[in-house]
């Protein structure tokens, strides 16, 4: 019996500054992100959907691996599948050769876009503007890989999406040794496998995981730990809990061990510094717990 054909657009993108690889994918389907996206550090990134074949991603990344370019990737892989005309698939490489494959039998609309860096592809789409409204999203938005695929699926559902609805989504970018303490290279990987705005909660999580996970700030910003930024923290860690003393408004080691103890409860260990600055986003993720209304 066949299963479930997951009505899906998606995005496979390369950043040629940072080399990091991607996809990004929303459906009308469940746990979209446990079938359609692969990725490689240093090799590649592939979406295998429609009557999905997942043979096609690790396949797909063995031959990119081997300098196949991504067009004669996806012409070896439908010329050996027997329902390849069933299939779509996006793939892009680490030098950012990129191509697309949409089947004759897939449900309209169905169709792929093709660009420098990446490749969009959907089918049971609302129409051919989503995905170059995907497209355009990702060749317009400003900020590493990650924001622009992001950007992109957003903007493929502002353009219609999924004429079925949606259900789930999924984002995975891989970087050499990206990933959690450094022993693999997946370096974001969320999905969202249920859920009644799939793309708006894959950013909610994906802003929580980049402020307590990723090291991506913005040098600028930072509070320097004067005099009312501690009396601030002082406050804030004892109401809290954390902290047994007056707003001296001195960063004293009773103080630091405080914050760091907050900070450490809340997953912040990678964002704490040491030269009297606190980082933007780890501060305003203070406030908010100090004071969740007012955030």
């Amino acid at each position: 019996m066949q299963p479930p054909w997951p009505s899906t657009f998606s995005i496979v993108g390369f950043d040629p500054k940072t080399k990091d690889l991607g996809v990004a994918v929303e459906s009308k389907f469940v746990a979209v992100g446990a079938v359609v996206p692969f990725a490689r550090a240093g090799v590649g990134a592939v979406a295998t959907q429609s009557y999905a074949n997942t043979t096609y991603g690790p396949k797909a990344l063995t031959m990119l691996k081997q300098d196949v370019a991504p067009k004669d990737v996806l012409q070896r892989l439908v010329k050996s599948d027997k329902e390849g005309a069933q299939r779509q698939a996006g793939v892009v490489d680490a030098k950012g050769r990129s191509a697309s494959y949409t089947g004759k039998e897939c449900f309209p609309w169905a169709g792929h876009l093709v660009g420098r860096n990446y490749a969009c592809q959907g089918n049971l789409l609302a129409g051919a503007d989503v995905v170059k409204g995907m497209g355009r999203a990702f060749e317009a938005t400003q900020g590493d890989l990650p924001v622009r695929l992001l950007a992109a699926l957003s903007a493929g559902q502002r353009a219609g999406g999924d004429k079925r609805g949606q259900q789930s989504a999924a984002l995975l970018v891989v970087r050499d040794r990206g990933g959690y303490g450094g022993f693999n290279d997946r370096w974001i990987d969320i999905r969202i496998d249920d859920h009644r705005e799939p793309i708006e909660e894959l950013i909610r999580v994906f802003n929580i995981y980049d402020v307590t996970l990723l090291n991506r700030e913005d040098p600028k910003d930072v509070f320097p730990l004067n005099v009312s930024v501690v009396r601030e923290l002082q406050a804030g860690l004892a109401s809290l809990g954390f902290y047994h003393g007056s707003a001296s408004g001195k960063l004293d080691a009773k103080t630091t061990a405080a914050f760091e103890a907050w900070a450490s409860l809340n997953n912040f260990e990678n964002k704490i510094r040491t030269d009297g600055k606190v980082w933007g986003s780890v501060f305003r993720a203070f406030r908010a717990a100090v004071s969740p209304k007012d955030s």
